[in-house]
């Protein structure tokens, strides 16, 4: 890729950032959106839906949000939004961090150096916009200058800011998880956990050997236990009322005309929409009515599953029963903490052994097939990126890519684009898998997801799209294991290219995360189509597993390229500075946290930034064996090996807190607490929290003369 075709290509994406901005500072104004651009303040009540007259100044645009997200500190995003929602902005915070350093050392020093190495062409200043970015990579380096130490010591000086900063950010969140746990009210999960693999003995139900078990083995700290059950046909029917009911409703909410008590649809074909509240009505009665029969049975017949959720008297006491095994058999009485009752993912209760084990086999398989079916896109992709070889595939486009501003779209915008596009369907699809693997959270659900979309993302994304080249040169980097260095150290800087033109595109897809387009859309379908005004409003969550993947794919590549093509650092700073503001905005108006974790997610950051260093590492020894610079290349061996020991010191030093809160905190909180006259009550209702939804009464019809007035007060 040429300059010019990069600076289409930001001149492309900065246009529609500037354009999503100025949407949304303006959609956001419209009272009849704000369901859209503040779905949580209307879910906490502090934004109401309402009409309002026109006022000229709520179509000028204004960066008033801009400040409004900005001006709120950690401690209130933290009262506000939760631990994750903190830990997830440190993440930009950490970035910002490394790269502004990054960048400053790769703009201000590896990029001058790059481009006066002379190696590939003849200095000219006059001509910099014809030029290709190699120019301003490691490539155009002499091979053996000592100008090579200047990026020797580069590769030394990042790696060290790196460490220090991430073991700053990991002993920060740790402690900020402790501090946020010990400042937390009482929590059912705090004083629960999940037994699994019950041992069902003849005559006795689940029940009685928790209650058995319990009572002799913890007699001063057990309290109480709730025994899960199956009610997979339960939630059937109860999905089966739900959608009834939303029908229902639909219904209620359109408008009183002497039209539609005559006929409602299409030239009257339709029956009278009197007669489908009243048909609807009556089968949403006889359903519930069924439902409650089902329940009825579930508790008498005891359709057990061999698993109960047991709350303790105190923290210590539900930790202590958690981390000591309780059998001599260890496939019996497993332990494992409960989530948060709000947290827990139901279905998968009810699932056998069998059904688990089946579902993570085939979960398995799916993710193998996914990943191959991604390399198509991705082959796509880079034919777009060789114009000679498009040229070559398809002969009458010779003429149309011979035009210059053509040649610039295709090259520096159309590839990345086209790969953003296929990107987004994987998000949703890596949720189904880790539903189907048979965790009993959302927030496990989410965190294996999260960790399955990030290392699809590093391995279609940057080594699908670095090994896109020949097949002979796919193929011997896994032949000889001891090559991958110096294979990745021609590979890699070959790509810089298409990367940085990756990152130009990723800031528009960014800013329209603003605009909700698709949701504006159906909102004003509804609205004003369909006259439809849901009762039932419920304010979207932020999906971790395809947001931080995303930050995380940055960091590899800003950390991979900072030697080898430093001119793509400034992108992923502006990238980096746009989601920070961005997600702010958003974590305070639209996304409403499902669960807590207490910052989980954290590890998985440190994870992913020890892989792109070690990645960044390896690479620097095959570039400077390529450059005929061995001394160099033989001094960059202690790197990796001082990184890996770096990663065991973090994780032995922290990591321990993000598994289970220490002893100390626990009894300190406990006696705290023994002094709260509420504790008592609290105690007493921690098993009711842990019921199933399935066992719960429905009563969407329990009061017929519901039907005969509005369903929806809200006016707009």
């Amino acid at each position: 890729m040429i300059v010019s075709a990069l600076l289409t290509s930001v001149g492309i994406n900065l246009a529609l950032c500037i354009l999503f901005f100025t949407l949304y500072s303006v959609l956001r104004k419209q009272p009849g959106n704000i369901e859209v651009y503040a779905p949580r303040l209307v879910a906490e009540g502090k934004a109401r839906r309402r009409g309002g007259e026109f006022n000229i100044e709520d179509l000028l645009p204004s960066p008033g949000w801009v400040q409004r997200a900005w001006q709120p500190s950690e401690d209130d995003l933290l009262a506000s939004c939760g631990l994750d929602a903190v830990v997830f902005m440190r993440i930009f915070i950490f970035s910002l961090r490394v790269f502004t350093v990054a960048g400053i050392i790769g703009v201000f020093v590896l990029v001058p150096v790059n481009y006066l190495g002379d190696q590939l062409s003849d200095i000219d200043f006059a001509d910099i916009p014809s030029k290709s970015l190699d120019l301003f990579s490691i490539s155009n380096v002499k091979d053996g200058s000592n100008r090579l130490w200047v990026h020797f010591s580069a590769a030394y000086l990042i790696s060290a800011v790196v460490c220090y900063l991430l073991y700053a950010e990991f002993k920060y969140i740790s402690l900020k998880r402790l501090a946020y746990y010990s400042a937390s009210s009482p929590q059912p999960h705090h004083f629960t956990i999940l037994v699994r693999g019950i041992p069902a003995h003849d005559g006795s139900s689940v029940g009685d050997a928790v209650e058995n078990f319990f009572t002799e083995y913890h007699p001063s700290t057990y309290l109480s236990h709730v025994v899960v059950r199956r009610t997979r046909k339960l939630r059937d029917l109860m999905t089966d009322a739900e959608n009834l009911y939303k029908r229902l409703a639909h219904l209620k909410s359109r408008p009183h005309t002497s039209e539609h008590s005559r006929r409602s649809g299409f030239i009257g074909m339709f029956r009278q929409n009197g007669d489908l509240v009243r048909q609807y009505s009556k089968k949403l009665e006889d359903l519930e009515t069924n439902l409650r029969i089902e329940q009825s049975d579930a508790s008498l017949r005891r359709v057990e599953v061999p698993a109960a959720f047991v709350c303790f008297r105190s923290r210590y006491g539900a930790a202590a029963a958690l981390h000591i095994q309780q059998s001599v058999n260890p496939t019996q009485w497993v332990t494992e903490q409960a989530p948060e009752p709000r947290d827990i993912y139901w279905p998968f209760f009810s699932a056998s052994f069998m059904q688990r084990w089946v579902s993570k086999l085939v979960v398995y398989v799916a993710s193998f097939i996914l990943t191959i079916i991604f390399l198509l896109p991705v082959a796509i992709v880079q034919a777009l990126t060789n114009l000679d070889q498009l040229e070559t595939m398809f002969p009458p486009l010779v003429g149309i890519l011979e035009i210059t501003v053509v040649s610039q779209v295709i090259t520096g915008y159309l590839p990345s684009l086209i790969l953003h596009l296929f990107l987004s369907f994987v998000p949703p699809i890596m949720k189904l898998f880790s539903t189907m693997q048979g965790f009993i959270a959302l927030s496990e659900i989410e965190k294996s997801a999260c960790n399955k979309m990030l290392w699809f993302t590093i391995w279609n994304i940057f080594f699908a799209n670095v090994l896109a080249g020949s097949i002979s040169s796919r193929l011997e980097i896994f032949y000889d294991p001891k090559t991958i260095p110096s294979k990745l150290a021609v590979l890699v800087p070959a790509q810089a290219s298409f990367f940085i033109a990756y990152v130009v595109t990723s800031w528009a897809s960014l800013s329209s995360e603003l605009t909700f387009l698709f949701t504006l859309v159906g909102n004003f379908i509804q609205r004003h189509c369909l006259k439809s005004h849901d009762s039932e409003f419920h304010a979207p969550s932020i999906t971790y597993h395809s947001e931080i993947p995303r930050i995380l794919l940055f960091g590899l590549l800003g950390l991979t390229y900072f030697i080898l093509a430093p001119l793509i650092l400034p992108f992923i700073l502006v990238f980096l500075c746009f989601g920070y503001i961005i997600y702010r905005n958003q974590l305070l108006n639209v996304y409403m946290p499902k669960y807590e974790t207490g910052g989980k997610f954290w590890p998985i950051v440190h994870n992913s930034t020890i892989f792109s260093l070690i990645l960044m590492q390896a690479i620097a020894f095959g570039i400077f064996s390529l450059k005929k610079l061995p001394v160099a290349s033989s001094l960059i061996l202690p790197l990796p090996v001082l990184t890996l020991l770096f990663n065991d010191y973090c994780r032995k030093r922290f990591l321990p807190v993000f598994h289970a809160y220490p002893a100390e905190t626990l009894i300190k909180k406990d006696r705290e607490d023994q002094n709260d006259p509420s504790l008592n009550e609290f105690l007493d209702g921690v098993v009711n929290t842990y019921r199933d939804p399935a066992l719960m009464p429905r009563n969407h019809s329990q009061d017929r003369q519901e039907w005969n007035s509005p369903l929806l007060s809200h006016a707009y």
